[in-house]
């Protein structure tokens, strides 16, 4: 007696195929919206479940218990052999999502390097290949991995030095005592990391060179590494000036100069040591910390040309021998200079004019006067400090900026030769009101308080003709200022309106 239809096992299988498939994809769909809202990286699993894993098992269980065809038949295998591959490659999303997705920054999790876990998928997909092959194709995986060791035996005696490479690289980066953007010292060759991988890390030098060393090289070379534990770095270098020369003067001048360079930081701060003397001169060491250690030539070219400016300005000079015989031969010499070029620089100003003709005096006055250098980028004179001296250009030029409402510099007039700065401050008696910087090689006479006041004495007019320069100035000052509030409530309406709008 047959058996009627719903009796056979095709006819269970197929109502239970039929119902149960939809209801799990969209079971399935619903819990990877629900994930993905929530930004779990656990929703890209479930979605290769639903889209490739889940159709082809269903196709395999029905071809297999609804359609009948032998285990045998080759279409069962290639359906079979592709559930296989769908499933590693699902477990795969499981175990990153799980392991590595969520990982905190600073966990092992998220230090193991990328090379690593590569190889480890490639294991995992290589298990699973023998699994296929064994169970569905029926190959012998005995006979297989003889041959695969033999194989392996012959490569790795070929290649044992990439293989060393390989290994080595495998550790550095396990490790991890650097990253891509560090500057490293490796032996003799110094530059940042550019790239890592299994094989080579690759450096770029100071003058764009690029250097490879191999894994298997740098495991016998100590590494510097100039970015950690963290970037800060610090400076170190040693200057001498003559022993004659005060050593608390010298160190002062070296801080000074040193806090005043764009890039050295205040905190901590710049640090100088007397070392030692001999005869004829004085060593000290300068310590100073940057923010990252790209920038240290850079910012040690300035310091150095910066410290030849401010050596000169306090008459501190080097300690050959030559050169200190040569200064003190020099001495009556550079006083003969300096009278010339304040006698020249007075004439050369309108309002000194009176004060230059008088010949009697001007030698007491020069003598009082103090020729100073300084290079491009110093500023002679910062908002807010006090004013000691009246500078006049004899050559170079000078711009004179005053802070805006955010902080920021703002252009008001530039200097040359034959004009002057510092009298707002010096005559007022309160700090300077606008900040004086070098933009091309600045060389003046500084004439300083007491000396001014002599001048006043002789030449009664010098103070009114300087206090209408003065009042101009002002005025510019002012115009710079009412400009740039204009400007910042004009861009402070229009936020208000786009934000109302």
């Amino acid at each position: 007696m047959s058996k009627v239809i719903w009796q056979n096992d095709w006819f269970i299988w197929a109502i239970a195929l039929g119902i149960g498939f939809p209801i799990l994809v969209i079971i399935l769909t619903e819990i990877t919206h629900r994930l993905q809202r929530r930004g779990q990286p656990l929703a890209v699993t479930l979605r290769l479940v639903r889209n490739r894993v889940l159709p082809v098992l269903v196709f395999l269980l029905f071809i297999q218990n609804v359609l009948e065809l032998d285990l045998d038949n080759n279409l069962v295998k290639l359906v079979e052999t592709l559930v296989w591959i769908f499933v590693i490659d699902a477990s795969l999303s499981l175990i990153n999502s799980v392991l590595f997705e969520a990982a905190g920054e600073n966990t092992w999790r998220a230090r193991i390097p990328k090379l690593l876990l590569d190889l480890s998928r490639f294991f995992l997909v290589a298990l699973g290949g023998a699994i296929v092959l064994s169970r569905v194709w029926g190959a012998d995986l005995a006979g297989l991995a003889t041959a695969l060791g033999v194989g392996s035996i012959v490569i790795g005696l070929a290649l044992q030095d990439s293989l060393g490479s390989v290994f080595s690289g495998i550790t550095l980066l396990f490790a991890r005592p650097f990253e891509v953007g560090d500057w490293l010292q490796i032996g003799d060759k110094v530059g940042q990391v550019i790239d890592m991988n299994w094989r080579a890390v690759h450096l770029l030098t100071r003058t764009d060179d690029m250097i490879i060393i191999p894994h298997r090289v740098l495991g016998g070379e100590i590494v510097l590494n100039y970015s950690k534990p963290k970037r800060l770095h610090v400076e170190t270098f040693r200057i001498d000036f003559d022993s004659d020369d005060p050593p608390n003067l010298i160190k002062q001048v070296l801080k000074e100069t040193a806090l005043a360079t764009e890039g050295i930081l205040s905190d901590p701060s710049p640090e100088i040591r007397t070392m030692e003397y001999n005869d004829y001169r004085g060593n000290y060491e300068v310590r100073f910390c940057i923010e990252d250690y790209q920038d240290a030539p850079k910012i040690r070219e300035q310091l150095m040309t910066r410290i030849w400016y401010a050596a000169q300005r306090n008459n501190l000079g080097p300690t050959i021998p030559i050169y200190r015989l040569r200064k003190l031969d020099s001495e009556p010499n550079q006083a003969d200079s300096t009278l010339t070029k304040f006698t020249e620089s007075l004439k050369s100003i309108p309002v000194f004019v009176p004060v230059a003709k008088q010949q009697k005096n001007l030698e007491n006055f020069s003598k009082g006067a103090v020729l100073q250098h300084f290079g491009v980028g110093e500023t002679v004179i910062r908002q807010g400090d006090p004013g000691h001296a009246l500078y006049i250009i004899i050559a170079g030029k000078a711009v004179i900026t005053v802070k805006d409402s955010y902080g920021e510099q703002q252009e008001v007039m530039t200097l040359s030769s034959g004009e002057f700065f510092g009298e707002m401050a010096l005559f007022s008696g309160k700090p300077s009101s606008v900040s004086v910087s070098v933009v091309e090689d600045l060389q003046t006479i500084a004439l300083y308080s007491a000396l001014v006041n002599q001048m006043i004495e002789s030449t009664p007019s010098l103070a009114r003709e300087i206090g209408q320069i003065i009042e101009a100035r002002r005025k510019a000052i002012d115009e710079v200022k009412q400009v740039n509030l204009a400007s910042s409530l004009a861009s402070s309406n229009g936020a208000e309106l786009s934000s109302q709008g």
